[in-house]
């Protein structure tokens, strides 16, 4: 065991895990954010999904101890469901979720997406999100979800 301090969703927090346990097990387990998912465990799905110093990360192969001095933020960070980020609403607005289980790795992917490019077309959406899977088969409004938060 060991003691990490991580900074969430612009909050310092301080956790005693072994150091390879995943960001993943933390995020959930340790500070009960319920954002990200474990899907598929391997790093392939993007359930996982959490911004680690801007950058889109899949945190179920992310160790903690990898981590060092990185900013993570989850869903929670991006609004609340009281105060949506643009991005969110926009997913709302579209009726982009079906069962839900993949939207925060959608959400995620494309939030960092939209922090480098203001303005992508739609194959640059779907080159971002084509390592995220769906079986719900909800791609078309997934897109037109970050269209929508684009334009905004």
């Amino acid at each position: 065991m060991a003691t990490f301090t991580l900074r969430v969703n612009g909050e310092a927090r301080t956790v005693d895990v072994d150091p390879d346990t995943p960001l993943l097990y933390v995020l959930r387990d340790n500070l009960a954010l319920k954002g990200p998912r474990f899907g598929c465990g391997l790093a392939q799905c993007g359930a996982c999904t959490v911004h680690v110093n801007g950058e889109a990360v899949r945190s179920c192969v992310l160790p903690i101890e990898a981590l060092k001095d990185g900013a993570v933020t989850t869903l929670e960070g991006l609004g609340t469901s009281a105060q949506p980020s643009k991005l969110q609403q926009a997913f709302i607005d579209e009726q982009a979720a079906q069962c839900g289980y993949c939207i925060n790795g959608m959400i995620m992917t494309s939030a960092a997406l939209l922090e480098k490019n203001k303005t992508p077309s739609e194959s640059d959406i779907r080159a971002a999100l084509a390592d995220n899977l769906c079986r719900c088969g909800t791609h078309k409004r997934i897109v037109a979800a970050v269209k929508r938060a684009a334009a905004a």
